[in-house]
């Protein structure tokens, strides 16, 4: 007996009359009446949720933002979430209305949008009285369960929007706010140049001011010298003027017979004079009379050796000799001297005749002068003790004028001084000055200055920082398409788990018969292999032809849930046919396992500890990974080891009908009369 023949055996006996035929048409039904209806149910929930009734209160009165522009935030959230569509949102009067809606059922949840929406959208403006905007969202689980969840998801949007759209006004007035700071921190900047360029000014002005009260310092220190020389000079002045005047008054004493002696002199030195004269004029006859007589001696001398030679007494040449020696005679040294000697006296006497006469002229002037000279003597006295008084005065002003010097010096010293101070302080006034200009005009650059592009864009970055840029790897068209890789896979179950409901695991005449028991476990497992095969097939016609599930490898996704059956058939049948009818409870318990720890709904990591071991032994988890894989077109690298895991779930399962044979090819009275029946 062949394993074909095993299992041709069981499918005639299944489909021998109408009855039969009819109930493999119900089991083939199985999985697609759990997975297809189920999946037409919730094939596109979230498009329907337009027929849900909603209730949207708008309370809000409205406010003026700063600039004069009038917000009414509410009316314009109501008007887009009606002309959005999402639900079927009715306008009611009072959150009560609302409220009463959502308790009866007629409204799913409502929205209620206070009187100080917009005034609190607006309140950022001012920050020391910022407050958050508040909605009202009223739901009742009582309506349904997910349903809440749906509504947060909603009014979540709703958040992000309005935040959005107020964020970009609120950035929009703060960055016009930065422009505006921009323009003053410009002309801060401007104004601090200038106050730099005065400061400039003001520090050069104030070293030539610190200049001339250095020079101002030097020149007290001079006039102060100065001053004390005068002090000085005045009392030597007062000095010398006291001794003028007692010398003065001395020479007017000794002066007083002054004009009596020298009309005295005067005529005395006129009678000298005039006796000078007479002497000179004696002297100068005398010295007349003495060259007469040497010429008169002379020519008596010549006329009488002229009479001589005439007379022959004497030869002419001893006249001669005689002539010559009385010549000499006549010039000799006593003589000569005796002549010279008259004639100095007579020059002296003529020295002293014209010195007497100038004497006489000057004593006479002397005299005419002497009585001016007395009354000038007097007068010199007089003036002279003023002179001393004054001297007393300017030596006493000199001081006082030495004292304002050294105050002038002290004061021109503490001006200098304070120049220094001031020149210091000017300096850090110019520096600081230059230094707040540079920083208010880098600070100025560090404020944004954007136009109105600029304010736009920025203003929308601002109010919504972050983009998420989802790239989808492999993306679910609607909310069905996301549950099909489970209740497709969990269907098959299913089915598999109906088909041991009216199908025998192993067929008595099989075992009775001396075919070898992996023989008889294949022909026993096979009839179940063909159902679950017509079960996937049709399944999965009426899922993409009917719903529209459209698999990125629709092949592939096939051949997965007929390779699904074969190991989950082999898997049931072994079960049930080594354990019997306590076999299907086993099978109906790792059904609820598998359920809970497939990660068909929630990703499986979050469940509890004990069902991650589930999910990994079991075979339902890992069929549902290979089926999102293919229809979701994701990598098909982890296909490999889910179809070697289900070969290797087939293999087991037919290892348990092995074993199953094995053990009941021993016909025992257990195995006549079993505890409880199939």
């Amino acid at each position: 007996m062949t394993v074909f023949r095993l299992a041709m055996s069981e499918l005639k006996r299944m489909t021998g009359g109408i009855l039969p035929k009819l109930t493999i048409v119900a089991m083939v039904m199985v999985p697609l009446l759990y997975g297809a209806v189920y999946l037409y149910a919730n094939w596109d929930p979230y498009g329907n949720l337009d027929q849900l009734q909603a209730a949207v209160v708008v309370q809000d009165e409205g406010a003026l933002t700063k600039d004069g522009k009038e917000l009414k935030v509410g009316e314009e959230v109501a008007q887009t979430l009606i002309d959005g569509h999402k639900f079927d949102w009715q306008v009611v009067d009072t959150p009560e209305e609302a409220s009463d809606g959502v308790r009866d059922g007629q409204f799913a949840f409502a929205l209620t949008i206070p009187k100080d929406f917009s005034a609190n959208l607006a309140s950022p403006e001012n920050f020391d009285s910022a407050t958050q905007a508040m909605m009202s969202v009223t739901t009742s689980d009582a309506n349904n369960y997910l349903l809440t969840s749906i509504v947060d998801k909603v009014t979540t949007q709703v958040h992000e929007s309005v935040a959005q759209q107020v964020g970009e006004q609120t950035a929009n007035s703060l960055l016009t706010g930065y422009g505006t700071i921009h323009a003053q921190l410009v002309k801060a900047a401007d104004g601090a140049q200038q106050l730099a360029d005065g400061a400039a000014t003001l520090d050069g002005g104030v070293g030539t001011l610190k200049t001339g009260t250095g020079d101002l310092v030097t020149g007290t220190n001079d006039l102060v010298a100065g001053q004390t020389q005068l002090v000085t000079g005045a009392k030597q002045l007062q000095a010398g003027a006291a001794a003028l005047n007692k010398g003065l008054g001395q020479l007017e004493t000794q002066t007083a017979t002054l004009p009596d002696d020298t009309k005295q002199l005067s005529d005395g030195a006129t009678a000298v004079s005039d006796g000078n004269a007479a002497l000179n004029t004696k002297v100068q006859e005398a010295i007349g009379s003495a060259d007469k007589l040497d010429d008169a001696a002379t020519a008596a001398i010549s006329d009488k050796l002229g009479s001589l030679v005439t007379d022959g007494t004497l030869t002419s040449e001893q006249a001669g000799k005689i002539g010559a020696a009385l010549a000499k005679d006549a010039a000799s040294p006593s003589i000569t001297e005796l002549k010279g000697k008259l004639a100095t006296d007579a020059a002296a006497v003529q020295k002293l005749a014209d010195g007497s006469a100038a004497v006489a002229a000057g004593a006479q002037k002397l005299a005419g002068a002497t009585p001016a000279l007395t009354a000038a003597i007097g007068q010199a006295h007089a003036g002279a003790g003023e002179l001393t008084t004054g001297a007393g005065t300017l030596a006493d002003g000199q001081e006082s004028a030495l004292d304002g010097a050294n105050q002038l010096a002290a004061g021109a010293t503490k001006l200098d001084t304070g120049a220094g101070d001031l020149k210091d302080g000017s300096s850090k006034l110019s520096t600081g000055a230059t230094e707040l200009s540079k920083q208010l005009r880098s600070g100025a650059g560090s404020v944004p200055d954007p136009n109105d592009k600029d304010k736009q864009n920025a203003a929308g970055v601002i109010a919504d920082p972050i983009r998420v840029d989802s790239v989808s790897q492999a993306k679910a068209a609607n909310y069905g398409s996301g549950l099909a890789p489970f209740f497709l896979v969990l269907a098959l179950w299913i089915g598999a788990f109906m088909l041991v409901q009216v199908m025998r695991p192993l067929t008595v005449r099989a075992l009775a018969s001396n075919a070898p028991a992996w023989k008889i476990a294949v022909g026993g497992w096979i009839p179940f292999a063909t159902v679950a095969t017509v079960q996937a097939i049709v399944l999965y016609a009426v899922v993409h032809f009917g719903l529209g599930l459209e698999p990125s490898h629709p092949w592939l996704t096939l051949g997965l849930l007929l390779l699904a059956s074969m190991a989950f058939t082999a898997l049931i049948q072994g079960i049930v046919a080594l354990m019997g009818t306590p076999g299907k409870f086993v099978v109906l318990i790792l059904l609820v396992l598998q359920l809970v720890s497939s990660g068909g709904t929630f990703p499986w990591q979050t469940t509890p500890e004990p069902l991650h071991i589930m999910h990994q032994i079991l075979p339902m988890g890992h069929v549902v990974e290979g089926m999102r894989h293919l229809i979701y077109g994701a990598d098909l690298a982890p296909l490999l080891p889910i179809v070697l895991g289900l070969l290797g779930y087939t293999i087991l399962g037919l290892l348990f009908a092995w074993a199953a044979v094995s053990k009941k090819k021993t016909w025992t009275l257990k195995a006549l009369m079993p505890e409880i029946e199939s």
